[in-house]
């Protein structure tokens, strides 16, 4: 059986929700948040919350205040980050609150927050889902420096990523790290339509941190 609940979180942008699924005896949670659309609509993380159920997780699936709002585009990083250091938290504390261990994970704009937030946030793993390394056809505007932030930190990471992303291939999200084994290529593009390889990524990787 899981406990299914809306959690809304007043930020410094507005109010975000978070969609709480909760097994009975929860293995941890994981934060889920989307990508630039600002929705939580995507196959993909459809695929990953359900999966990460089934397997015992609980997740909190975060509509990120901007989102919420209905802003077209996420704001500049610092006030992003500010806005989703509160929700973490909420859930994190009080009644209800959700079980360790935490891993934080997100497409995209998402994975790019839970970068920057894992340290402040005392995250046990951060999995990013399709993680923009760069803009397409731009290589050299790079955001290695936030991909690696977690690993600096000592936190386990791990990055799904589909072979052909034009936000950067898997080969190239590798060699930004300094493992190889943080990377797991998936048959895709910036979305990840074979969401059943991407699932048993996702749920592999959170198993190793418990």
């Amino acid at each position: 059986m899981t406990g299914r609940r809306l959690v809304e979180v007043e930020t410094p942008l507005g109010p975000a929700h978070a969609h709480v699924e909760r097994p009975v005896r929860a293995l941890g949670t994981v934060v889920l948040t989307h990508g630039a659309s600002g929705r939580l609509t995507g196959g993909d993380l459809l695929a990953v919350r359900d999966g990460l159920v089934a397997a015992g997780w609980a997740v909190a699936f975060v509509q990120q205040a901007w989102g919420v709002a209905g802003r077209r585009m996420p704001p500049r990083p610092v006030p992003q980050d500010e806005a989703w250091l509160p929700v973490v938290e909420a859930l994190r504390t009080g009644r209800g609150r959700l079980p360790g261990p935490l891993v934080l994970s997100g497409k995209s704009n998402g994975a790019r927050v839970a970068c920057r937030t894992a340290s402040d946030l005392t995250t046990d793993g951060v999995l990013c889902l399709s993680f923009p390394l760069h803009p397409p056809g731009r290589p050299d505007v790079s955001r290695a420096g936030e991909l690696r932030l977690p690993v600096t930190a000592g936190i386990p990471l791990h990055v799904v990523q589909g072979e052909s992303d034009p936000f950067g291939t898997p080969g190239e999200v590798r060699a930004a790290l300094d493992d190889p084994a943080y990377v797991t290529a998936v048959k895709g593009e910036h979305t990840i339509r074979a969401t059943g390889p991407l699932v048993e990524a996702a749920c592999a990787f959170v198993a190793t941190v418990l």
